[in-house]
């Protein structure tokens, strides 16, 4: 068998689903759904012509061939980690690594000056590039050009890593001079006009179409529920300038609450809830298996989800 038709993510599953010997447990693990582990194995016992994992009474029990392949998987998989590990130890105080990470306007506004705010004070030679989804492609992430990218996914290839990095409610960001915030219902909401704000895909993105509810997003898809629609004035891929455009006192910006507190601070921006119910938005980081085990990567990943918490636990206070 050519083994460059082979899937070598498939060792990382096998590697896993061996040690757990559980498809939900193995694909919590791994960050993947529950169907894509199950496809996995399916995969598995094609390429290597054996069950590898049936299921007896006690559970899922490996096969002999699957107890054979275990060490040697183990093995492989050992040397490839030892073959990307940075030749010297990561030394946080004199770091000068470049972090390359892809993230949405939204997360880029709500985390990374947080974010900045930690690095400076632990590791005060590691700089931050900061790239857009349409600079960043899946094969960027998968081959290590680009360090993680944070944002909120659609569909994430089964090979990465990922972690939540925060849920967040939507809320209506509005001026303190616009004539509905007495008076904000569902009918107001939708008498006003509307500033319409999302890039959450990788790639080039194309222009909208304001009867097209399906691509709209979340807010209208939440408004299609309730058989709604409302008027949008403006499409926006920056959530900076969505807030921007909401001072104006006619313009009402739905979006995510991390977002919005940014703007109220300055006194002539407010915030309601929306006046009908709105999926949370999951904010999400992902990053190659190749990084998986780096010292550096580990460190900043971790660094990534302590900040993040303790930003949703201030705007709760």
């Amino acid at each position: 068998m050519n083994i460059s038709r082979i899937d070598l993510n498939l060792l990382v599953y096998l590697d896993v689903l061996l040690r757990e010997q559980n498809v939900t447990k193995a694909a919590d693990q791994l960050g993947i759904t529950q169907p894509a582990m199950s496809n996995s194995l399916r995969r598995l016992r094609d390429l290597f012509n054996d069950p590898l994992l049936i299921r007896t009474s006690q559970g899922m029990s490996p096969t002999e061939r699957a107890q054979e392949l275990q060490p040697q998987v183990r093995e492989i998989l050992s040397n490839i980690e030892k073959a990307v590990q940075p030749s010297a130890e990561f030394n946080l105080a004199e770091s000068d690594r470049v972090f390359r990470i892809m993230a949405s306007d939204y997360a880029e506004s709500t985390l990374i000056p947080g974010l900045l705010k930690e690095i400076r004070d632990s590791a005060p030679h590691i700089r931050l590039d900061i790239l857009t989804p349409s600079d960043v492609t899946f094969q960027d992430v998968e081959k290590g050009k680009v360090d993680m990218a944070i944002n909120r996914f659609d569909y994430l290839p089964q090979s990465f890593h990922q972690v939540n990095v925060w849920r967040d409610n939507f809320t209506c960001l509005m001026s303190t001079d616009n004539p509905i915030q007495d008076e904000f219902t569902l009918d107001t909401y939708l008498e006003a006009h509307h500033i319409w704000v999302s890039k959450t895909g990788m790639g080039v993105g194309v222009g909208m179409n304001p009867t097209d509810t399906q691509r709209l997003g979340w807010v209208d898809e939440a408004l299609a529920e309730i058989d709604r629609t409302r008027h949008i004035r403006v499409f926006t891929r920056h959530y900076q300038v969505a807030a921007l455009l909401a001072e104006q006192p006619d313009l009402i910006a739905t979006l995510p609450k991390q977002a919005a507190l940014l703007h109220t601070r300055h006194g002539n921006l407010m915030i309601k809830p929306p006046p009908f119910p709105i999926v949370p938005i999951e904010l999400k980081m992902a990053w190659s298996p190749l990084l998986h085990h780096n010292p550096g990567h580990t460190w900043l990943r971790r660094l990534i989800v302590d900040v993040a918490q303790g930003i949703v636990a201030k705007s709760k206070a």
